[in-house]
């Protein structure tokens, strides 16, 4: 019988989570996994993952839920805190993008 080596599926460049061996974050298939989309789903919306690397990296995400949990609020809370421009550009759409964001973040509380 043949041993078979455990894989790995995500790993951690510059302070951020990615899909490994790929340039697409761990944040973004989180984030789709968690409303509400299947790991073929995903696949469909990222073309470069395999369904394999998806399952890997949600896999990853619930093994590891408190601390990547805990990464993407302080990537959001860091976004939120810098200057938007489109905020003095086009302040009719920074709110339309805001409510739209409130009224997401509700559905996933």
């Amino acid at each position: 019988m043949s041993v078979v080596a455990a894989k790995s599926y995500v790993d951690c460049r510059d302070e951020s989570y990615w899909v490994e061996g790929t340039r697409i974050s761990l944040d973004s298939v989180v984030y789709a996994f968690r409303s509400g989309l299947s790991p073929e789903s995903i696949v469909q919306s990222f073309p470069l993952l395999t369904l394999e690397q998806v399952y890997g990296a949600i896999t990853f995400y619930l093994a590891n839920r408190a601390e990547i949990d805990a990464y993407l609020a302080a990537e959001e809370a860091a976004f939120d805190a810098m200057p938007q421009p489109l905020q003095t550009t086009d302040p009719d759409l920074y709110n339309k993008l805001m409510a739209s964001k409130a009224a997401r973040q509700q559905i996933e509380s």
